[in-house]
């Protein structure tokens, strides 16, 4: 045990000279999650976006008062659409769409109110700005809710016609229109608060690109190995009074430390961070987290190192390897929602469940639901060893 640590604390010392575990276990993760949550954080946090706007009414009746004054203006009350330009042509407002001046404007016909409440027909106009795809799905999401109440009100005055056995050209008027849109709706969508098991957008990239370069961070020690072997020192080791088994101890001893050392110092700086501010949640079951994912990681590179010729063959092949993993395993877009043989390759990965692991923390599942994501990790950790040690002791020769 001596000996393993003397050769790990050998290696600790050289990889902090070249800074190469530095620039890969710290500085490149901490960097790309910055980036990520920058860029993509106001969309993966469901944030509200900023939509102006604009509205042309033609009609001026009681429907398009409706929809101007309560739908839309309760959007703009609400904070959800910033600000509701009216305009007194289509032409205006469709010019101010195209200099991008408005996200989507609203074209309300004349005769909008007596076809919504006669036999005639209805329609509302979107006109979307070719830059904001959002902003147009969004409005024609709300112009098509409209269509749908007004489809709703003209079947219940369809209804009350039919009843009394008089035609609808006949029988549906305004104030009929306004009594059936005034109803009460007997089935409403309600909002109920939940435990919410998914990671904040600074949490998740800081988590996912901290994993993704943990496979890289780890590999310094194991392809130590290979390096002893290519620079003559290999059999210097072995003519030493040192087993073979302490050189490979020694060298996962410094993966093992690197690892550690590369997730903690993510973990202390991404909550630090003020544009990260990443929430990991219980240090405990974060804590298991990282242990196991360091234990996958160097299952992993020992195996690529173990069926690697050359130092650089291993360092290819195990940066293949990690971003192929975190690829799989979710990093950077969630694959596993997408079923199939995706989502089962998915689960493979240990990615994967270190990812669900800090979502069901954070859900409040406890140390108890942090362990089920903890055995998968373990289980692959233990299969990529074991597949490498019947190969491994041929890396240790001269």
């Amino acid at each position: 045990m001596r000996a393993a640590l003397q050769i790990a604390l050998k290696d600790l010392r050289q990889r902090v000279r070249d800074r190469s575990a530095f620039l890969w276990g710290f500085v490149a993760p901490v960097g790309l999650a910055f980036i990520f949550s920058l860029a993509l954080g106001g969309i993966t946090d469901g944030d509200a976006i900023s939509v102006t706007y604009g509205v042309v009414d033609d009609d001026g009746g009681a429907m398009s008062d409706v929809f101007v004054g309560q739908v839309l203006g309760s959007l703009v009350e609400d904070g959800l659409v910033e600000e509701l330009v009216r305009f007194d042509t289509a032409a205006a407002a469709e010019e101010a769409v195209e200099a991008g001046n408005l996200d989507a404007a609203f074209i309300i016909p004349a005769g909008f109110t007596e076809g919504a409440f006669g036999a005639g027909g209805v329609s509302i106009g979107v006109i979307g700005y070719v830059d904001s795809p959002i902003g147009t799905q969004v409005a024609t999401a709300i112009a098509g809710g409209m269509a749908g109440e007004i489809n709703g009100i003209r079947t219940a005055v369809g209804t009350v016609c039919a009843a009394s056995g008089v035609d609808i050209a006949d029988c549906a008027g305004d104030e009929l229109g306004l009594a059936a849109q005034a109803m009460p709706l007997p089935l409403s969508l309600t909002t109920v608060d939940a435990a919410d098991k998914q990671l904040d957008a600074g949490t998740f990239y800081s988590a996912a690109m901290a994993v993704m370069f943990l496979f890289l961070t780890v590999q310094f020690g194991v392809l130590g190995l290979l390096e002893e072997k290519t620079n003559g020192t290999m059999a210097r080791l072995l003519a030493a009074p040192i087993g073979r088994r302490s050189i490979v101890l020694g060298k996962a001893i410094t993966s093992f430390a690197l690892g550690i050392a590369s997730m903690t110092a993510i973990v202390v700086a991404t909550t630090l961070i003020p544009t990260l501010s990443a929430d990991w949640g219980d240090p405990l079951a974060v804590a298991i987290l990282v242990l196991a994912g360091v234990l996958a990681a160097m299952g992993v590179m020992m195996l690529v190192a173990a069926f690697a010729r050359t130092p650089e063959q291993a360092q290819n092949l195990q940066a293949i390897a990690a971003f192929l993993l975190a690829m799989l395993g979710g990093a950077f877009f969630p694959i596993g929602n997408a079923g199939g043989i995706l989502g089962m390759l998915s689960k493979l990965t240990p990615h994967f469940w270190f990812l669900r692991g800090l979502g069901d923390a954070a859900g409040g599942s406890g140390l108890g639901g942090v362990l089920a994501s903890v055995w998968p990790i373990l289980v692959f950790a233990g299969v990529t060893a074991l597949l490498a040690s019947f190969r491994l002791g041929k890396v240790v020769e001269a």
